[in-house]
């Protein structure tokens, strides 16, 4: 069975597998009521081993690159969980194009295409969508505070994608990025609590505190 962390002190309970030619980190989310998977890459097999016969009730995609969705089509066929995305990016989901990242994932059928300030149930975990284009022209961030998690004592959890990473921002020179739609999402981002875990795409986990950094490199105001 593929190694997973488990993160500790977070609202809801958190597991991670580290996947794919781009050591991507695929995140299992669950408040013991509903599991999400988020940006299934590579291998659906060692996913379902890892949820242990939990049934999977969602799967998110944060963007339409190939190493976030490789998996999904896979997943959805096999688990009947529902696949979620951007209404923006849900195209590029379903149809994949060359977009410079050098492959193309299946194409995946989009469930639910959500919008900013649209509501993910999953379980009784509510999760806020925050709209976050620079990375891709679709890119999102779901959000969690305590009262909507199973664990009150635990952290708020952003799953940023790869909009925002450990000191960094995710890259803007794809087709479809944007260095100033980035500085936008960074604005919004900027707004949320300090204490905030930030679960990226790629590499270690942050919180928004540790990130006013990246965050001052486009402006100091966090968006309203």
């Amino acid at each position: 069975m593929k190694q997973i962390t488990q993160v500790k002190g977070l609202c809801v309970d958190v597991g991670i597998l580290v996947m794919g030619p781009l050591e991507n980190n695929v995140y299992l989310i669950s408040d013991g009521a509903g599991t999400l998977v988020v940006d299934p890459t590579a291998d659906a097999d060692a996913i379902i081993e890892a949820l242990e016969d939990r049934p999977l009730d969602a799967i998110l995609l944060t963007h339409a690159h190939w190493d976030h969705t490789g998996a999904a089509a896979e997943l959805r066929k096999r688990t009947g969980a529902k696949v979620i995305a951007s209404a923006v990016d849900a195209p590029d989901i379903e149809c994949p194009r060359d977009t410079g990242t050098s492959r193309m994932a299946e194409a995946c059928p989009v469930d639910v295409r959500v919008h900013q300030g649209d509501t993910v149930d999953v379980g009784n975990m509510a999760w806020k969508v925050l709209e976050t284009p620079g990375h891709t022209p679709g890119s999102l961030c779901l959000f969690i505070i305590p009262a909507f998690g199973n664990h009150a004592d635990g952290l708020p959890v952003l799953i940023s994608g790869d909009t925002l990473f450990k000191g960094t921002f995710g890259r803007t020179d794809f087709e479809g990025g944007s260095l100033e739609a980035m500085g936008r999402s960074m604005k919004k981002l900027a707004a949320l609590p300090d204490d905030t875990a930030v679960l990226p795409g790629h590499n270690g986990l942050t919180t928004i505190g540790n990130e006013r950094s990246t965050f001052a490199l486009f402006g100091d105001e966090p968006e309203g």
